[in-house]
């Protein structure tokens, strides 16, 4: 059956289902300088992060131990995947823009893969999983002065 314009997305694509499954490439394993956590207030789905940066501030290492949905964890596959070797000041930016962009108040932010999150800006039950990683990545770098 044809999907009509007025009929929502699919939210659970193959490309977001692949992303998740990429999780296990950041294990909460060993010591982190800053750590941060985060929980959906929407959802209940839960964050604990790990990082560490270079001496010139750009993210170098994540660990995550993630509980939530396919889209948290894909939200958090594709957050760790493009900070790495980018400045903390990237990822206050692009929470930023998603927030706005979930209150379509403006356009996806620029990041590699992000794409694969945007049917869930028509699922608000959503939308406190898909920011969650960044969250907790925001409140980690704001834990200590040496990144961010």
């Amino acid at each position: 059956m044809a999907q009509s314009a007025g009929q929502k997305r699919t939210l659970y694509t193959p490309q977001l289902l692949a992303l998740s499954a990429q999780l296990a490439e950041f294990p909460l394993t060993g010591e982190f300088s800053q750590k941060g956590e985060a929980r959906s207030r929407t959802c209940g789905s839960t964050i604990e992060l790990g990082v560490e940066c270079g001496a010139d501030d750009t993210i170098t290492r994540i660990g995550m131990q993630v509980t939530a949905c396919a889209i948290g964890q894909s939200s958090a596959a594709i957050m760790a995947q493009g900070a790495i070797g980018r400045p903390a000041g990237d990822i206050a930016a692009c929470l930023q823009g998603l927030e706005a962009w979930l209150a379509k108040e403006g356009d996806l932010p620029d990041w590699p893969a992000i794409d694969a999150l945007a049917p869930a800006r028509d699922h608000p039950g959503r939308h406190g999983a898909l920011l969650l990683p960044w969250t907790a990545m925001q409140r980690a770098l704001s834990s200590a002065p040496s990144c961010g």
